[in-house]
Order: C-alpha cells, then sequence, then structure tokens
C-alpha cells in the first residue's frame, strides 16, 4: 500500500489557487492506501464509501460553482448531479444514502478522472473568481475538509468488521505518556460573547455571535483516559441503568454495549482497533469513540457532568490549536495534544471531539443563507448533540473555538470523547 502524502501547514500568504490544489490532493492521498475494493464498500446506512466521498465533494464544485459561472457549462456525466447529490433538495433527486455502495460504477478511475476534469476547469474560474464566488469556493474546500475526516471514519469503521483486523496503514502502535492527575479549573461565569466573532472563515451555524449566560461551574484540565473509563466498566457501569439516560439505556441494551466502539476483549485483555491495526489497549490515552449515552453515563458516575456548548468555548477562546503535521497523527486517537489549552486546560483541540450537553439548535437569530447553499447546516438543528474542538482525523486549519460540530446521539464511529464538567 502507498503511504499518503504528508499533510501541509498552510502559509497565510497561500492564493485561493494553492490552497485549492493542496486541499483536492490531500483527499486523493488519503485513499493512496486503499484498494478500488476498499473505496467501494459501505459498511453502514452512516457512512459511505471512500469513492462516493471523492465524487461528492467534486461535485459541490461541478454543481455550485462551475454550474454558474462557466460559459458553456456541460456536466461531467448528467447522471452524477443524481449519484453524487447527498441531500441538497433544492439541486434534485438523490441517489438512496444507504445504497451508495452499490454504485460499482463508475469505477474508482472514473471518479478520479471526474475530479481531474473539474480540477482542470475549476483553474479559470478561480483565477476569475468575485468577492461572492471566492466565499462559495471556500465553502466547498472546507466541506471537503470535512469529507476527508469522514473518510477516515468510514474507512475505519468498514475495517473494523473484517475478522483479520486489517491496518489502513501499517504502523506502530501509539504509546501515550501518563496522563497528568485531574484538575478541575473554574470556568467563566456571567454574560460571555459566544460565536465567531468575523475574523477568517466559518460555518453559518457559528452565527450570528451573541451573549450567553454561564452559571458558576468548573471545566476538567484533560479528557477521560481509557484507563478511567475502564475503571468505570469494571465498576458496572454498563450494567446500572441508574446512570444512563433512558434513551441511551434503551439504546446500550439494543445493541449489547459494553465496550466504546473499537475495544476488543481478547483473553481477559483489553485491545483497541485502529487505522493502524488492532494493539493493546493504551491506558492513558484518551478514550474515544462512545456516543453522547456513554459520555453522560460515564460523567453521572463520576459526579459530574458534560459541559454545555457555550462553557466549552468560554474557556477555549484563546487557546492554542494544536493539529496534526503529517498523517501519521491521524492513525491514533491517542495522539494526545497536551498543553494546547488556556489557563490550565489541555487536549482541547486535536485529539478527540467532545460531547457537550448542548443540543444543535440555532443560535438566537440564525437564518440559513438562500439557495441550496443554505441546506448545509440548518435544516440538521433538530435531535442532535454538539461537540467542540477537533480530532486526530481533523484537517490543518480547519479547528477553531466557535466550530460546531453535530451527531445523533447513538453514534459511536466518529472521534468522540469526553471532558468533564461540574456545578459550583
Amino acid at each position: 500500500m502507498a503511504s499518503p502524502a504528508p499533510a501541509t501547514t498552510p502559509h497565510p500568504q497561500d492564493t485561493l489557487a494553492q490552497r485549492y490544489q493542496r486541499i483536492r490532493a490531500r483527499s486523493l492521498s488519503l485513499i493512496a492506501p486503499l484498494s478500488a475494493e476498499d473505496a467501494c464498500v459501505q459498511a453502514m446506512p452512516d457512512t459511505s464509501p471512500a469513492k462516493w466521498h471523492l465524487a461528492h465533494v467534486t461535485w459541490f464544485f461541478e454543481t455550485f460553482v462551475l454550474e454558474a459561472r462557466e460559459p458553456h457549462f456541460k456536466a461531467f456525466h448528467p447522471a452524477f448531479r443524481e449519484l453524487f447529490n447527498s441531500y441538497y433538495n433544492g439541486v434534485g433527486k438523490q441517489f438512496p444514502r444507504p445504497q451508495r455502495g452499490l454504485l460499482t460504477r463508475p469505477s474508482l478511475q472514473d471518479v478520479l478522472a471526474y475530479r481531474a476534469a473539474v480540477d482542470a476547469r475549476m483553474v479559470a474560474v478561480i483565477a476569475a473568481a468575485d468577492t461572492a464566488t471566492q466565499s462559495l469556493i471556500e465553502l466547498g474546500l472546507h466541506h471537503e475538509q470535512q469529507h476527508q475526516e469522514l473518510l477516515l471514519m468510514d474507512i475505519k469503521y468498514l475495517l473494523s468488521l473484517n475478522p483479520l483486523a486489517p491496518a489502513y496503514r501499517d504502523g506502530p502502535a501509539a504509546i501515550s505518556s501518563p496522563a497528568a492527575p485531574l484538575r478541575w479549573q473554574a470556568g467563566a461565569d456571567g454574560i460571555v460573547a459566544v460565536g465567531h466573532d468575523g475574523a477568517g472563515f466559518h460555518f453559518d451555524n457559528e452565527t450570528p455571535r451573541h451573549e450567553a449566560l454561564l452559571a458558576p461551574h468548573a471545566l476538567a484540565s484533560r479528557l477521560v483516559t481509557n484507563g478511567e473509563y475502564l475503571a468505570f466498566m469494571r465498576d458496572g457501569g454498563y450494567a446500572d441503568a441508574r446512570l444512563w439516560l433512558a434513551d441511551g439505556w434503551a439504546t446500550r441494551q439494543r445493541d449489547a454495549w459494553r465496550a466504546p466502539q473499537y475495544w476488543r476483549e481478547v483473553d481477559g485483555a483489553w485491545f483497541e482497533f485502529t487505522l493502524t491495526g488492532l494493539h493493546p489497549l493504551d491506558l492513558h490515552a484518551p478514550v474515544c469513540h462512545v456516543s453522547h449515552y456513554e459520555a453522560d453515563a460515564y460523567a453521572q458516575w463520576a459526579d459530574a457532568r458534560l459541559p454545555t456548548e457555550f462553557e466549552w468555548e468560554a474557556a477555549a477562546v484563546g487557546a492554542a490549536v494544536r493539529e496534526a503535521r503529517d498523517e501519521a497523527a491521524h492513525l491514533h486517537p491517542c495522539a494526545t495534544a497536551r498543553g494546547n489549552g488556556l489557563d490550565g486546560l489541555d487536549d482541547l483541540f486535536g485529539a478527540v471531539w467532545q460531547w457537550t450537553r448542548s443540543a444543535y439548535l440555532p443560535y438566537p437569530g440564525f437564518k440559513a443563507p438562500a439557495g441550496a447553499v443554505g441546506e448545509y447546516n440548518g435544516k440538521f438543528m433538530s435531535n442532535q448533540m454538539v461537540l467542540k474542538g477537533s480530532c486526530c482525523a481533523t484537517p490543518v486549519g480547519h479547528a477553531r473555538a466557535s466550530y460546531r460540530n453535530f451527531f445523533y446521539a447513538h453514534q459511536r464511529w466518529p472521534f468522540t470523547g469526553i471532558r468533564l464538567a461540574r456545578d459550583v
């Protein structure tokens, strides 16, 4: 298997054309270790084949940028408009999401040809882009970065189902240094400003910036580790209904959860499946691939709670964003982020996404943009929970304090972990 090229650090003087080339090239580097068979399979309805990810992000540029701006526009293939439309009703029909793995045609090589053709046509559009077009292209690039993270999540889930425990890429087991003793750090209270401050790129769901009232509280100085979560398990955490939300308990019973997503017990010893294969459980690494239900149950067991998204954001404003500088750091969620915090908080960015107790809802005054692009975030503001920070698979330049990630409470295949909070 070929190794992915290193992820490069964005340079502040990069042109839009250079950013476009770099981000598009990184998507190709991520599929380099995959076979055509790997790239076609869909492991569950929540995931998508790697081939589909590559085509969909290209569809975004063809549909939203080229179609309206390229003289004498002609679609690369008329059927791709439906095949690779994810959920944009304003664009037209979508191929059913649970059946994406049935698309053996177009082939991976056909999809790569599609990407190359659209990239070649984007050169002229980028060169002549006005401010509105530049903003749309920036959205497309950040959209592709989201799919780069999703691609790694989906590939990990797919490979985990194989009893051979194949590695996405060969590499040693990550070994974390012992975590510092957990301390409680007083958080900001009173009225604080939250949401994007207007500097740099942001998604629409990060606005409008507004004020939130925070009660006195404290945040854990670091993330919950595998060793600490194992203590919860050994203390009967998965068997004590009193710790669980009702929906969480029903889900735990239905799906027979007894450990995080990729933990495996072999002859009484615990292992974890990673992108480099199956390795002994790293007790000092942040626990990863737990649902909101599991995170909340652990917090109850630990006599704590999950932070609100605004408590987390207020603590993270001004903190250094730690980001992986090469592809190797994307292979292990246990690539911890010690020392990137503010006022004694570690692991805010770069290890795992952190569940909050906040429902994913619109900010006061939020209004989705006009047109099909307005379907990007707003229509999902129901029945999901907010996560903050970033993770080992988050691309360079894609993390910030105001970022609002969101997943359903039962989902475990994202790189999700736990930071605790307490009322004061």
